[in-house]
């Protein structure tokens, strides 16, 4: 048994836990080649470092790169330092449900990263479904699960730190856990909403019905004949900086808060709007500012994810109250929060991403979603994963469980995106989506520097002007009308008009994009 620190001491208040303290190091003997392992972290916090950082030290300075693979499940990204660099030193053979990280995505494209994405509200319920582990020999149970806490209570139940994502479903999966417990942050005790998951027919409703309810424990509890060892972990959250508003995103925040303003007005939304939903970005951190800096008050935030924009938001006592499943701050934002705890801890609260996301209280709530595509097309779909309708980006998040879901559906994105060769030389709007995760049965408004479509209400060819007119970049218009009218008219004249494309043209822009780097056409 490895010494055991004071801060340890102090945070571990299950006695016999401290007797399966040891380092890091030590825990390398539970692991080997195969195995399906299980980490907490959502967003890139709240994810253990210390074992996956020692396990990675082990491979490199043992030259046991691709000998010693995991099948890899987390609630959504965790941390560079831990996951990019396993996909760098080839330690990853399966991942789910969501990554962040060049070398990961990159393992992914090159097909020696097994990838599948899910609906975050999803996931969590599937791994207890057991699809995920029916294939392996030995049990359905996965092999390790690795959490971190912030404190272990009396009852030897797991305190989270920054984030919750599926850590009780993962440990509820798990057949040995190994705790590292974080004495570097505070301990996160008492701002967690924890539920654990029913097999249907028994499962029960979540019985949320504002954003401050609450409806669970403040731990998660745990199995304590399955821990195997416990770790002292002194790293924080690498995080980094968030990305700083530029003119294209703080044009999208004003078309947005003046169509809020609008429906305020013609009674549609209450005076302090509905709760809130907002992905992940800087125009994501755009919208978020300038509502702070409106007249909009006493507002809720329903969510996934708070950036360092929802401190500004309380500060300026607009903000009444946020639900979410992950608190990412860039360092600077963790400093003031840690600095303000007290102003702070009572205002929020951190819920499963099964909950955070859940369908059924996001409809009953009438969320406003509001997520960032890479592309989307003159119909309504929308493509929030695939480059090119191949290559993997992060994966679909939890954009999905909101937008289809929602009240309102919005989604925003800059009208174009730079490629290497032309500042122009990606057109978002496109005439067929290359992939599609979002249809068009599920989205409402599209919003781009250049303008607001309202798509409610409307049929498919309607819907395609108002989203030439109001959010096609200059350079694009004309193109995408000449493709709109060539092909209204020729499946008119074929008797197969209500959403017209021409098969043997639609992605004549992508393919002239990957021979010629841009998606500028002399003609269709």
């Amino acid at each position: 048994m490895a010494s055991v620190s004071a801060a340890l001491k102090s945070r571990v208040r299950r006695p016999q836990l401290l007797n399966k303290v040891m380092k890091a190091e030590d825990t390398l003997k539970f692991f080997k080649n195969g195995q399906y392992l299980g980490w907490s972290g959502f967003t890139g916090v709240g994810y253990p470092k210390m074992i996956p950082i020692a396990l990675a030290n082990h491979v490199e300075k043992n030259n046991l790169q691709g000998k010693m693979k995991f099948n890899l499940f987390v609630g959504a990204s965790s941390g560079a330092e831990c996951e990019d660099r396993w996909a760098e030193l080839d330690m990853i053979d399966r991942r789910y449900p969501h990554q962040v990280g060049r070398n990961i995505k990159r393992g992914i494209n090159e097909g020696r990263i097994r990838f599948a994405d899910k609906h975050l509200s999803m996931f969590p319920q599937d791994l207890v479904y057991g699809f995920y582990t029916k294939d392996k020999a030995d049990s359905d149970k996965l092999d390790v699960v690795i959490v971190e806490a912030t404190a272990i209570t009396e009852d030897g139940w797991i305190v989270p730190g920054a984030s919750v994502g599926a850590t009780p479903e993962l440990l509820q999966m798990a057949d040995k856990i190994i705790i590292e417990v974080n004495t570097r942050i505070p301990s996160f005790e008492g701002l967690h909403d924890i539920t654990m998951c029913n097999m249907p027919p028994h499962r029960k409703p979540y019985l949320i019905m504002n954003s401050q309810d609450r409806i669970g424990t403040t731990a998660i509890p745990i199995d304590l004949d399955k821990v195997i060892a416990v770790v002292e972990s002194d790293r924080p959250d690498h995080t980094g900086p968030n990305s700083p508003a530029d003119a294209k995103s703080q044009a999208i925040a004003g078309h947005l808060i003046e169509f809020f303003e609008h429906e305020v007005k013609m009674g549609r939304l209450p005076e302090n709007l509905l709760p809130l939903q907002s992905g992940i970005g800087n125009i994501a951190n755009s919208v978020i500012k300038g509502l702070a800096e409106s007249r909009f008050k006493n507002i809720t935030v329903f969510t996934e994810v708070l950036q360092d924009t929802f401190l500004d938001f309380f500060d300026s006592d607009k903000l009444d109250f946020a639900s979410a499943t992950s608190i990412r701050f860039s360092p600077d934002g963790f400093d003031h929060f840690y600095k303000n705890w007290e102003s702070y801890k009572d205002k929020f609260l951190l819920r499963s991403q099964q909950v955070s996301n859940s369908p059924e209280i996001i409809r009953r709530l009438g969320c406003i979603a509001m997520n960032t595509p890479v592309e989307f097309d003159i119909y309504g779909h929308a493509n929030s994963t695939m480059v090119c309708g191949s290559g993997m980006l992060n994966g679909l998040g939890g954009s999905g469980d909101f937008l289809r879901n929602a009240k309102l559906s919005v989604m925003h994105t800059p009208s174009t995106r730079p490629s290497k060769v032309d500042p122009h030389g990606i057109s978002c709007v496109v005439p067929m989506a290359s992939h599609v995760d979002q249809t068009e049965h599920d989205l409402d408004i599209y919003v781009t520097e250049q303008g607001l479509a309202d798509l409610r209400g409307l049929c498919p060819r309607d819907r395609a002007q108002v989203i030439i007119d109001k959010c096609s970049h200059p350079e694009y218009k004309p193109l995408l009308q000449d493709y709109f009218d060539m092909a209204t008219k020729k499946c008119l004249a074929r008797g197969m008009g209500h959403e017209p494309q021409m098969l043997d043209k639609v992605f004549k822009m992508h393919s002239n994009l990957l021979e010629n780097g841009t998606m500028k056409i002399d003609s269709w």
